[in-house]
């Protein structure tokens, strides 16, 4: 009996270490954030793109137990030490899921509470936060993110190319990202075309507010 009770249990615990990184489903349906988001963008996005980043990324680690065992965060923050494959499907696995997170059907109602009082103070008004986004959003030349990070108390919109994102060779909690909008033509281009700016309005409109005070919190 104490046999298989220890066989069992290392099995749990193989497969617990085997379950580090998840290809998450999606947490709506393809047409939930119609007519912003297009359902066959959504499609393609999240079942060719996220779904070969996932894959790329599992195949950049298989073998590594470290790798295999560590959480996204932590494999961000030593992102340098890794192969390049790694960072560009580790990436664009980890920023597609945060960005999934960052949506919602029919959108949330703007932040409030401390969230909308940290926008005030920082941007000056809600709308100012919007156009300033926005502005990130326009300004950033080819394929990448725009974020909005707390960085030690503070408030701010950042860029990243590619698949890289803030957390990325940064101390372990020292960043967190509250909202991302994903800046590569993939996402975009079916409905909006070349119209980034369309794209970006649209986007605001099924920000889920609650999931980044929450994040914020």
């Amino acid at each position: 009996m104490k046999v298989f009770i220890v066989i069992s249990a290392l099995f749990i615990f193989i497969g617990a270490q085997a379950q580090t990184h998840v290809f998450k489903p999606l947490p709506y349906a393809y047409d939930a954030l119609e007519p912003y988001i297009d359902a066959k963008t959504m499609e393609i996005h999240y079942s060719k793109h996220h779904q070969g980043y996932y894959d790329k990324f599992m195949a950049a680690i298989k073998g590594n137990s470290a790798l295999e065992s560590l959480s996204m965060p932590a494999i961000m923050a030593s992102m340098n030490e890794f192969p390049v494959a790694v960072r560009n499907n580790g990436g664009g696995y980890w920023n597609h899921e945060f960005f999934w997170g960052s949506m919602t059907p029919g959108g949330r109602v703007l932040p409030d509470g401390a969230l909308k009082n940290r926008i005030n103070t920082q941007f000056g008004s809600m709308e100012k936060f919007l156009e300033e986004f926005k502005n990130a959003v326009m300004s950033l030349f080819g394929s990448g993110w725009v974020w909005l990070i707390q960085q030690n108390g503070e408030l701010k919109i950042v860029t990243s190319p590619n698949q890289d994102n803030p957390l990325m060779n940064m101390p372990e909690g020292s960043i967190h990202p509250l909202l991302a909008i994903d800046v590569w033509e993939h996402a975009y281009y079916l409905k909006h075309q070349n119209k980034r700016a369309a794209y970006v309005d649209d986007f605001l409109k099924v920000v889920d507010w609650n999931a980044v005070s929450k994040r914020y919190l």
